[in-house]
This record gives structure tokens, sequence and C-alpha cells, in this order.
């Protein structure tokens, strides 16, 4: 292999990690974990509509599409999603929309980034602040974690239901970021990750409950 093959070749290495890549959202590469999902066209973007079964009653639960076959730790995760609120929703659902990762194999543990896309404009400041969320399943969900550390995990963040909000995950060791619609800030900073640093898994497309979720253009970039 001569140098200018080399050279190519890591070239195309670079392009793959600026990039991402591209996953496909077919139902052939997806398995539904206490959720309905559907392949369809919504403005224009081929999108998995994701609805939580109505069975599971608790919130921050194992309520996603998980992604077949992939293996996350270190790296960034970028979608784009739109959350509505469903007919059946109650006054205190969000529309409550977002990524889990580093799944593990039997989806009892994992890490999770939401948003609460009705709080973005909403006419209070106190829900506002509450427009992004971390929690980490099964220990820590939202109510824990706002009541031994509140507004650590919890942000506030410009978003609105009904419209593609792209979310993207930076993750690095026990740390995340998450930033919204390409800006340069992070809307949330979460320094310490639940499960540390040495969890590895899967990636879902999160709902939860009074949310038809919909998700499309999702790549994934992983670190070394």
């Amino acid at each position: 292999m001569n140098k200018y093959t080399v050279l190519f070749l890591l070239l195309l290495c670079s392009i793959g990690r600026l990039n991402g890549q591209v996953i496909n959202l077919s139902k052939v590469f997806l398995t539904p974990v206490q959720v309905s999902m559907q392949e369809v066209e919504l403005e224009g973007h081929k999108a998995i509509r994701v609805t939580k079964d109505t069975s599971v009653k608790k919130v921050d639960e194992a309520t996603f599409v998980r992604l077949n076959d992939t293996v996350f730790r270190d790296g960034v995760i970028e979608v784009k999603l739109l959350s509505r609120l469903l007919p059946t929703a109650s006054p205190q659902d969000r529309g409550f929309i977002g990524i889990a990762f580093r799944i593990s194999e039997a989806n009892d543990r994992f890490e999770c980034i939401y948003i609460r896309p009705t709080n973005g404009r909403a006419e209070q400041q106190l829900r506002r602040n509450r427009s992004t969320q971390y929690f980490s399943f099964p220990d820590f969900k939202f109510d824990r974690l706002r009541k031994e550390a509140a507004g650590e995990y919890e942000s506030y963040a410009d978003m609105g239901l009904n419209e593609w909000i792209t979310l993207r995950i930076e993750v690095k060791g026990a740390a995340a970021k998450l930033y919204i619609n390409n800006n340069e800030q992070p809307a949330l900073v979460v320094n310490d990750l639940k499960h540390g640093a040495g969890l590895s898994g899967a990636i879902g497309l999160f709902v939860d409950q009074g949310t038809e979720g919909f998700f499309s253009d999702l790549k994934m970039t992983r670190w070394n």
C-alpha cells in the first residue's frame, strides 16, 4: 500500500468522523420496546412514528425503539425529531421525546436525554426551566434528580410542539452535552452520567406518555 492510498483512506476516515454514519430507520433494523412504531412520511421527511404502549403507566421507563446491532459508548448522536400531543394526552403531558443511549442488552440499564417541547415557550418561567431533561434508568429518574439536585439535570431551551427540532448529543466518558438546532453552545451539560464511563450499548428513539413522536435523519459518530 503506497503513501497516497494511506492518505486517501485516512481522508475517508476523517470525513466519516465529521459527517457521521447515517443510520437506516427502516423497521427491519429496529425493535420496539414497550412502544408502537410505524414508517411514515411527514413534511417531506421519511420518519419513524413512535408512541408509548398504554399499558406502561410509569414514566422514564424503557419505552423506545431500539436500533439493532448498534453499539455506542462515546461519540455523537444527531437526529431530527418532531413531537405532538396525542388526543388522549393529559394536561401534565409535555410531548416528551428524545434519545436513549448506552442501552444494555436486556434494556434494564441506559442513559437518556429528552425534551419537553410544550415547556420551551410556556408563560411560566419554572416550566421553561424544565424544557430539557437527563435521567438514568433504573435508579435516577427525573423526579429523584429534581428532588436531590434541583435544576442540575434539566434546563431551558427554545422549542415547540409540531416542529422539526435537531438534537445532537455528545457523549464522552461520564459526561454528555445536549445541543439543540445547531446552536454552538449546549443547552444541557451533564458531568456525571449515573452509569459512569464504562457502559456501552444500543441507541433508542425515546418517547413517553401522551406523545406522538417522529424521528428522521439519524446519524451516529463513534469516538475511539
